[in-house]
């Protein structure tokens, strides 16, 4: 009996810390929302994060868009020559790429070098003091340091998954008529004539600016609320990129459902 009550305590226990980190996560989220006023009026400040999280991630995703590309027009053109549609290899390779595969694609490689950077980032300001340093000086941390990368990221992520989605259509296209024989002109106007702009080109960057918020807002969280020591950060940092890849996977089914589910 009492192994049973000690399981429940545990679970309440780890319940609660669960539900409280959510409630700080929100409380977070609102304080940096609001902050916007203050970071206008500095905009260095948004461009240099713009810098950071994103021109410095256009190398990673701009390769992994190229090579995507390419696989699909590989694995496209052999599915599609089963039943003689080889002539519509374009619109499989866009229609994949800007409905799901450059949001999500984006969005994990997003996390796993830009988000997993913020939360190092921001946690080594808090076992350093930094951000109580700051707070000292009447400066508020929240809206000088987290608000410019939230809306950094956000901002970020919609142009990443453009161009990941531009070059996996480019490098479909290489695949497509360099090694398969594919004509070009067929590729580009069967994607003029079947991606639609509302249905395929809009749903795909309003998942990228949900998918932006999210990435960066677990970021930002795990780096504020971690634990000031060096194993505190080092977690963060995983929790990180595990929780965004789990909250885009999940949030992608759910945008599906509702853009693509009637």
């Amino acid at each position: 009996m009492s192994i049973l009550l000690d399981g429940l305590q545990a679970l309440g226990a780890s319940g609660m810390h669960t539900l409280r980190r959510i409630g700080r996560a929100h409380l977070l989220f609102v304080a940096m929302v609001g902050g916007v006023i203050d970071m206008l009026r500095k905009p260095g400040l948004l461009i240099a994060q713009l810098f950071s999280v994103g021109v410095l991630s256009v190398l990673l995703i701009a390769v992994a868009g190229l090579f995507v590309g390419m696989v699909l027009g590989l694995q496209g053109f052999y599915i599609l020559s089963q039943f003689s549609a080889e002539a519509t290899l374009g619109v499989m390779v866009a229609a994949s790429l800007v409905r799901e595969l450059g949001p999500v694609v984006t969005a994990l490689l997003f996390a796993g070098r830009a988000g997993s950077a913020l939360t190092a980032e921001i946690g080594l300001m808090k076992a350093t003091e930094q951000l109580s340093g700051l707070e000292m000086m009447a400066v508020d941390p929240i809206r000088r340091v987290l608000t410019p990368r939230l809306y950094a990221g956000v901002l970020a992520m919609p142009l990443l998954a453009a161009m990941f989605s531009a070059l996996g259509v480019l490098g479909g296209y290489f695949v497509g008529t360099g090694l398969l024989g594919v004509d070009g002109g067929t590729y580009w106007t069967q994607i003029a004539a079947k991606i639609d702009f509302n249905e395929d080109i809009v749903n795909g960057v309003i998942k990228s600016l949900v998918f932006g918020v999210v990435c960066t807002w677990i970021a930002l969280f795990q780096g504020y609320d971690t634990v000031p020591t060096s194993e505190g950060v080092s977690r963060s940092t995983t929790r990180t990129v595990v929780h965004s890849a789990l909250a885009v996977l999940g949030l992608d089914f759910v945008l599906t459902a509702l853009m693509f589910g009637n």
